[in-house]
């Protein structure tokens, strides 16, 4: 019964003598072609016969045929129906069909001229969608902190100080890293030019300015955007996902008091406290570096940078640093209140979430440069 099953192509000469013809037989169903070996030697026996277009074909010796061992043979065949073609009235609908499927075309899509307008207005009505909700959510915010302060003895005390844990403690680690290697390079590098016009001294002014007023604040918000942004992105996307923010409206908790806030003034914390611990890193690996590069003593360094550095530069880069670590959470809670219940939608906006922080960061670091393009030198 098996062999009988089989399906099988036999070439014979024609009675006639003027030229070839192809005999189907057996079972040509999905279930037979799947057998091990069989759809890899039908298809090399196809591509073989492929290349003989005035072969005739008989097909009324298949038991049976679906719609998979018909499309190979229609396939073989080049899309239409051979010259020389026998077909058992069973297999005439079978057939019909696929040649009717085969020509059918798609409508051709016609893209207008003013397409880059369309493009142009829906990017525009998207930002100004995102900045409605942008302002409205700041206006919660400030909300939410005149109640807080009203009655401090019932605000999220314990929201807050758990997200100072997660983004604060827990981000110690990373910026400090990160912190000594950029002050290790960027001592390196200026170290060779200024040895070369015997300014060798002035490196702690350099290293002094670039890490404690730029670079200090910079890198500790990049990296928690980076990290407790889309931490903060994801969380609030799933709870979006799973429901949850719609449970807590049922039970009459506010979003914005028991979430939101509690992330900005968590981050608005721990931000400058992460510049102050950036600084000292950056400013120790450039130490170091000095030492190696230079012959710079440790306390020729720190004796020197209090003058090099004056005081006013530390309370730029913490108020740099609280700043960015408002913006951060309000970025990251903005979009993670926007996510739509799917897992699509939680990807992308977290990927949107850490783009936007950091851009928006390195927006507020140029207006803060140019706000206090006079200060502190």
């Amino acid at each position: 019964m098996q062999i009988e099953n089989t399906p099988t192509l036999t070439i014979e000469q024609a009675a006639s003598g003027a030229g070839q013809s192809v005999m189907a037989s057996g079972v040509w169903q999905v279930h037979a072609l799947s057998q091990k070996g069989m759809l890899k030697g039908i298809n090399r026996t196809l591509l073989a016969l492929k290349k003989k277009p005035n072969l005739a074909w008989d097909l009324t010796g298949v038991a049976s045929i679906d719609h998979i061992g018909a499309q190979l043979l229609w396939n073989a065949w080049g899309k239409k129906r051979p010259a020389s073609l026998a077909l058992d009235p069973r297999q005439e609908e079978l057939f019909a069909r696929i040649e009717k499927a085969s020509h059918h075309t798609l409508p051709r899509t016609r893209v207008s001229p003013l397409n880059w307008i369309i493009v142009l207005g829906a990017g525009l009505l998207s930002f100004f969608e995102h900045l409605h909700g942008f302002v409205e959510l700041i206006g919660r915010l400030i909300q939410d902190l005149g109640r807080f302060i009203r009655r401090p003895n019932t605000g999220p005390w314990r929201e807050i100080s758990a997200n100072i844990y997660h983004s604060g403690f827990q981000a110690l680690g990373i910026t400090a890293l990160v912190g000594f290697l950029i002050g290790v390079v960027l001592s390196y590098l200026s170290a060779q030019q200024l040895s070369q016009f015997g300014g060798d001294i002035y490196l702690v002014n350099i290293l002094g300015m670039s890490v404690v007023r730029e670079l200090g604040p910079l890198l500790a918000a990049i990296l928690v955007a980076g990290r407790s942004g889309s931490s903060i992105t994801a969380q609030l996307g799933v709870m979006k996902v799973t429901e949850e923010l719609d449970a807590m409206l049922v039970m009459g908790i506010s979003h914005g008091y028991r979430l939101i806030m509690p992330k900005v003034v968590a981050l608005a914390i721990s931000m400058p406290l992460l510049v102050v611990w950036t600084d000292a890193m950056a400013l120790i690996g450039g130490m170091a570096s000095a030492k190696i590069e230079l012959g710079l003593s440790f306390r020729y360094f720190l004796h020197k940078l209090p003058d090099a550095v004056p005081l006013v530069n530390y309370i730029i880069g913490l108020l740099k640093g609280m700043t960015f670590g408002v913006l951060i959470a309000l970025v990251s809670c903005h979009f993670g209140l926007r996510i739509k219940p799917n897992t699509e939608s939680l990807g992308r906006g977290t990927t949107t979430s850490v783009v936007t922080a950091i851009t928006v960061v390195i927006l507020a670091d140029a207006v803060f440069a140019i706000i206090f393009s006079g200060v502190g030198f």
